[in-house]
Formats: structure tokens, sequence, C-alpha cells
């Protein structure tokens, strides 16, 4: 076998630990980094908040890199041959000559099969339970609690008991049952002596528990449960019952044609029915366990002032950092004893944090500038005027990689005169126009809610005829476009959004 000896010349590009950082770091929503920046606070002693709300500028790191180029070596003298009295430059530099901080930080790297996405750590509590916040402060109970406390407090026989705890059990967060009364004796004969009609009575008395119409079999049957508990003198509520118990389904397909001349009901008033229908809870269990509230906390906030667009950083996202200069003049460059090295990798972690904090805050500041600057038209005359946009027209402006510009655009969010938006909100595809220019399909979503804003209740319109004003605008866009917007609104097709005037 004859033996051949190769060159090979190849770029390998090396992931530094400073740079993984800083991409952790930018793609963090506002919690998590704040989460971040106080488990660094508890684990580096370097690393203190500053007391006058300011963060180390980066023009005092920069000055700390110059001095350790400038300043004392470990054998440098005054003038009088002695050592200095002040104390050591503390700057990476000279701490550590095998691992210099570069002054450009780089985040600029797509990193996205290196380093997945991931939030950071939640602190835990004295007991080792994870520290869940809303978990920790959330006072509701689930509808399944709400239920056995109220089973509780009702006189059964434990035979009776069974079959509730059984019913409760097969009733989804929506309050309604799963299974059938059939199925539930069928589970239970083997064990328990009873009858059909025993399992029947017990869910009826379940369903004269809170909230009304818990446990019901299904929408006609929760509906009129909570009929039932309304006052007898609320208008309309025996026409209201004659119309869910009969005709839901003609309802439900707005056939309101069929249901008055069955009736013999006038529009008005069915009308004044209906409007009781809707009243009614379909999915009782979300009014026993409210939503959870998720608070927003803006990145930046967008003003105009003296006629220009102004784009700053939220100074209370986070807690402003420094780095201790106690600890700091206590490292002594020849001195390599364990709590000084424990001290110089401290620092310079340290400053990596910092810096990485202030390229997060450089990057962020420069991709929210560019998307105010091409949205303009959105600050000024709201959704209907926004552009089209991608990633790549912001790459392009701020010299960056769009996976740089997808995480600084990911959970951040923007305070504008118009509302909180997140930075991806601004981006959208473009549909062409009959002028030759670009419409962005957010503008048309906007549109398209106009249009069915301003309908006829009575004659709503068809997503053909959507398409046909679209197209009178100047918008060219085919119907199955617009169903495809229309769902993304959650606006039902105009058959479930015919009403009676």
């Amino acid at each position: 076998m004859k033996q051949s000896l190769q060159l090979k010349l190849g770029q390998q590009l090396t992931m530094t630990p400073q740079l993984q950082q800083a991409i952790r770091l930018l793609q963090l929503s506002t919690l998590d980094l704040q989460q971040e920046i106080q488990q660094a606070l508890d684990s580096n002693p370097l690393l203190e908040m500053s007391e006058d709300d300011s963060y180390a500028s980066e023009d005092e790191l920069q000055n700390d890199s110059n001095a350790d180029r400038e300043g004392d070596s470990p054998g440098s003298k005054d003038d009088s041959g002695n050592s200095p009295e002040e104390p050591p430059d503390w700057s990476s530099k000279e701490l550590d000559g095998s691992s210099t901080l570069s002054d450009e930080l780089p985040v600029d790297v797509q990193w996205d099969d290196l380093l997945p996405s991931s939030s950071a750590p939640s602190p835990q509590g004295d007991d080792g339970a994870e520290g869940d916040f809303s978990a920790q402060n959330s006072a509701s109970e689930s509808l399944r609690e709400q239920l056995l406390w109220q089973l509780g407090l009702t006189r059964l026989s434990d035979t009776d008991r069974l079959i509730a705890l059984s019913i409760i059990d097969a009733t989804d967060a929506n309050g309604r049952l799963l299974t059938t009364p059939e199925e539930i004796h069928e589970s239970l004969s083997g064990d328990l002596d009873i009858d059909l009609d025993e399992v029947i009575a017990v869910l009826h008395r379940l369903q004269q528990f809170e909230p009304s119409g818990v446990c019901a079999r299904d929408l006609q049957e929760c509906l009129l449960i909570q009929l039932n508990h309304l006052p007898p003198a609320t208008p309309w509520l025996e026409q209201a019952k004659l119309v869910v118990s009969r005709y839901l389904n003609q309802l439900a397909s707005s056939d309101f044609g069929q249901i008055l001349r069955r009736t013999r009901l006038d529009e008005t008033a069915l009308k004044q029915v209906l409007t009781l229908i809707q009243s009614l809870d379909p999915n009782p269990g979300h009014t026993a366990v409210p939503e959870e509230i998720e608070y927003v906390v803006p990145d930046v906030f967008v003003s105009k002032k003296n006629g220009r667009w102004l784009v700053e950083l939220n100074p209370d996202i986070a807690p402003k950092l420094r780095i201790n200069s106690g600890y700091a003049n206590l490292i002594k460059r020849a001195d390599n004893s364990a709590d000084n090295t424990y001290l110089r990798d401290n620092l310079q972690e340290a400053r990596w944090f910092l810096k990485s904090l202030h390229s997060r805050n450089e990057t962020l500041m420069k991709v929210a500038s560019r998307i105010v600057e091409h949205q303009r038209n959105f600050l000024e005359y709201g959704t209907e005027a926004m552009k089209p946009l991608v990633l790549h027209e912001i790459a392009e402006a701020v010299d960056m990689h769009e996976s740089t510009i997808s995480r600084a655009t990911t959970n951040k969010y923007m305070h504008t005169p118009r509302g909180v938006f997140e930075l991806k909100y601004f981006f959208s595809s473009h549909v062409a126009t009959t002028a030759g220019g670009e419409c962005s399909s957010t503008a048309i979503r906007a549109l398209i809610k106009k249009l069915v804003a301003a309908e006829n209740p009575r004659k709503p319109l068809s997503d053909n005829k959507i398409a046909q004003l679209l197209k009178e605008q100047g918008i060219e866009i085919a119907r199955r476009t617009i169903a495809k917007y229309r769902d993304a609104l959650f606006i039902p097709p105009s058959n479930e959004r015919k009403r009676l005037v």
C-alpha cells in the first residue's frame, strides 16, 4: 500500500466562553435576564449592584483595559525604587495573560445547532423545591378542588359519594362530563349494588354545584342548567329555554328565519332572547379557574419628541451592575495563593458578564432603532400603514447575521404610543399590489378586520367579497389567503357572523 502525505488548509470557528455567554444573554427574555443577573450576583463576589443606579460604562471597561496595557508590571517601581503605594490595577489583561478579553465581543454567529435556546434556571427555595413564582403566588383552585370542596359540604350516603367522586373525576377543565352515566354505572356496578337511576340522580345533584352549568353532558344541557339557575322573573327566560331545547342547531347555523317561524317571535323579541343566551358560558370551568395574567415588561420605549421618534432602553429591566472595587483591590499580581486565584477568576468572569450585557443592550438598541425607522408609518397612522419587513433587511442595515436579529427580537417587547408589541410583530411578508408596490400581510389583516367590523350583520361579507373589495384598493389577493388571514384573526365565516339587527 502506497502512503502519501497531504496538506489541507481550512478554517474553524471556535466558540469561546465569553461568546457563549453573549449569545445566551442576547436570546433571553427580560424575566430570564433578571434571573440570570441575580444568579451572577449570588455566585460572583466581584459583581455588585451599583449604588448610583448606573451600569459600568463601556468607557470604564475600555479604560481599564488601556490601563492594563500601560500600567505597572509586577516588578515595576517608582522613581525612588520602591513599589508604588497605590493599590494595584485589576485589569484582566495583567491578571491573566493567557485569556485576554477582546474589546470587541462578537455576537454575530449562527449557533442554533450548537447552543439551544433555554431559559435561565429557576431559583430554588430553602426546601429544595423549584421556586416557581406562579405556583407559589397563585391563589386560584382547580375546578376539581372546588367541586370536591362543595361535595364535602353536601350530605350524601357513602355509595352516592363514591358515585359523585367518579363523576367529578370524569369532568374536564371546561366543566364538561367526558363520559356517560351508563359508562359510570357499568364501571361501578361490579363493586357497588347501584342502579342507573341512582347515578343520574347524583349527576343532577352535582349539576347544582357552582359554577353553574358544570358536569353537563353536552352544550344543550349546559345552557339549560344555567337558564334554570336564573331567577324565574328574568325577562325572556321561557323563550330562551324553548330556543335552546328545540332549536339549538338552527341557532348554531344562524338560521334565524326558521326560528322566527317556529317560535312565532318577532325580530325584536328574538334579539332579546339571543342576548340572554349569549350571556351564558358554554365552558363554565373557565370561570371557576381564572386564567393566569401574564405581565409583559417592555425592553425598549418609543416616543415622539419634537417631531422625531426616539428609542430608549428600559432602565428598569435589570439591576445596574458594577465590579466591586474593594475585592478587586485585594488582588495581588505576584501572589498565586488560592484566594487570589479565586478572585482573579471571578474578576475575569465579572468583566465578561458586563461586556456581554453591554453587547446585548447595544444590539437590542440597534435593531429596535432600525425597526422604528422602517415602520414609522405604523407609529404615525396605525396597523394599516405597516410596511413589509423581513429579518434580512434589518440584518443588512445593522451588519449582523439573521440569526442574531432573530435572537434579538424573540421575547423582546417594544412600548409604543399604540401599545406594547413584540419585536417579531413588525416583521411580515408582502403581497404585490396592482400599482407595482408591496403591501404588508399585517396591514392586509388590519384591512380585513376593518371591513368585517363595518359590514352589515344581516348580510356579512364573504371571503370572495372581501377579496373584491381589497382588489378595488389595489391589493391582489386570493380567496384562500383571505380565509387564512381571517382564521388567524379568529373571525368566523360569514354564515356564523350573521346577526339580527
